[in-house]
C-alpha cells in the first residue's frame, strides 16, 4: 500500500494513489495498464467513483472511493476486500 495516502487532495491524486495500489497489489508495471473509472451517484448527487485497472489477460482489480467516509476501498481480482485507506484530507 503507498505511504502517500495522506498527500491526496485531488481527484487526479485520488487516481493515480488507486492506480498504484492496485498495480502493487499484483506486481505489475505501474502506469503500463489502462485505468476506468464510473461516477457513483446517490439521488442524483456524486457519492464517490469505482475504478478499474484493466490488466494483462483480462484481469481486472478494482476499487471504490466513499466521497462521504473519504475512505478507498481496494479489491482484488477475486472481488475480495484486501485493503481499507481512509484518506487524511478531503478530496476536492
Amino acid at each position: 500500500m503507498p505511504a502517500a495516502s495522506a498527500e491526496v487532495r485531488t481527484l487526479d491524486e485520488l487516481r493515480n494513489f488507486i492506480h498504484i495500489a492496485l498495480c502493487r497489489k499484483e506486481n505489475l508495471l505501474e502506469h503500463h495498464f489502462p485505468m476506468s473509472e464510473l461516477e457513483l451517484k446517490r439521488n442524483g448527487d456524486c457519492c464517490g467513483f469505482q475504478f478499474i485497472l484493466h490488466g494483462p489477460r483480462s484481469v481486472k482489480l478494482s476499487a471504490v472511493w466513499d466521497r462521504a467516509r473519504n475512505e478507498v476501498l481496494l479489491y482484488d481480482v477475486v472481488g475480495k476486500r484486501f485493503g481499507k485507506v481512509r484518506l487524511a484530507n478531503q478530496v476536492a
